[in-house]
């Protein structure tokens, strides 16, 4: 499969499947999918700098009245728009008594906990000392140096995205039982999309991979055609879309910080749409087992003219996206929680 240069399309995207291969008919990816090229791959993503930033959810799910709680590592924390407007943070256990500031309103850009009424505009204050935040207009993070132990950055590590104002945007959440290797490590094996998710794509090939490794005859790797230096896959797929209809994309996935893999479009329609991935600890379960929250933002852009229409549809469309994107998720999450669940038990091959 190639995608559709841009200057051919037809007034549609969509194609047609000329010659649809049943799913156990398509072409096995295992010899491909090597474990030491997908290890390699999660090595070097570990091993690249994140400023100790993690991703805590949307950036719209920041209310006026009530704060964004999440667990990171095991430590709460809260994020709030503050008194300008901007976002502010800390810790979510109150100095005073241990009072959850989850369940604390905000008044006029100041957490009110809720028991005795210590009043936080995000400066420090009788203990309490703030985060840095970040929002970047579709995500929100919180930069905790003690946990990540790395140089702290000014802010989080970012990949290209397409302008907001042109993109249609809508953001996943889910939490699985596994570590963030684990959600990284299924974002770097694109082999398995055609097999495991068949309801979504089809005729998938990865046509460059890290290293030039086990790929077809031809395989290069990375973005640029040239072997070994660009640390990319490059995936050929169709989307599925309705029986024989598709839309044929190429597209390249990178790792641009520990707990990130970024889906790029680069060739067919909606290129310079992105899909990022985001990972982040959350602390063990019941059971002592880990869970790892996944934050997945979607940003689609266009350059048909009828575009316009489905940005301004965006309320309607989001609900539908982020549906798309949990059914994927639940057969990911499965893939994930497997992989953890095999390396905790020393039975994982390799």
């Amino acid at each position: 499969m190639k995608p559709v240069p841009s200057g051919r399309r037809g007034r549609l995207p969509l194609s047609l499947r000329r010659r649809p291969v049943p799913w156990e008919r398509q072409r096995p990816t295992w010899r491909d999918a090597g474990p030491a090229v997908i290890a390699r791959a999660l090595k070097r993503a570990e091993a690249r700098p994140s400023g100790n930033w993690y991703v805590v959810g949307a950036s719209g799910e920041l209310r006026a009245d009530r704060p964004l709680a999440r667990t990171v590592a095991g430590q709460e924390v809260v994020v709030w728009r503050g008194p300008d407007g901007r976002p502010a943070g800390g810790p979510g256990v109150c100095p005073h008594l241990g009072a959850p500031l989850r369940d604390s309103p905000v008044r006029c850009g100041t957490l009110v906990c809720h028991w005795h009424g210590l009043a936080l505009d995000g400066t420090p204050h009788a203990g309490w000392v703030p985060l840095p935040v970040h929002d970047d207009g579709v995500l929100l993070w919180v930069r905790l140096d003690e946990l990540g132990g790395e140089a702290p950055l000014d802010a989080p590590v970012v990949a290209r995205r397409p302008e907001r104002a042109t993109a249609l945007t809508a953001v996943y959440s889910g939490t699985g039982v596994c570590e963030v290797e684990d959600i990284v490590a299924n974002r770097l094996d694109p082999w398995h999309g055609a097999w495991f998710h068949p309801h979504a794509f089809a005729d998938l090939t990865v046509v460059g991979s890290p290293d030039g490794a086990d790929g077809p005859p031809g395989t290069v790797a990375g973005a640029s055609g040239i072997r070994g230096t660009e640390d990319a896959f490059t995936v050929d797929v169709s989307f599925k879309v309705a029986g024989r209809l598709v839309v044929p994309v190429r597209a390249v996935f990178t790792a641009p910080e520990p707990r990130t893999v970024v889906m790029r479009i680069t060739e067919g329609e909606g290129a310079g749409s992105v899909v990022e991935t985001h990972a982040t600890p959350v602390g063990p379960d019941e059971l002592g087992r880990p869970r790892t929250a996944v934050t997945e933002a979607v940003l689609a852009v266009s350059d048909r003219p009828g575009f316009a229409v489905v940005r301004r549809a965006a309320p309607l469309l989001r609900p539908l996206v982020r549906a798309a994107a949990g059914r994927l998720w639940r057969d990911d999450l499965a893939y994930a929680e497997r992989r953890w669940h095999l390396r905790s038990t020393g039975r994982f091959p390799g």
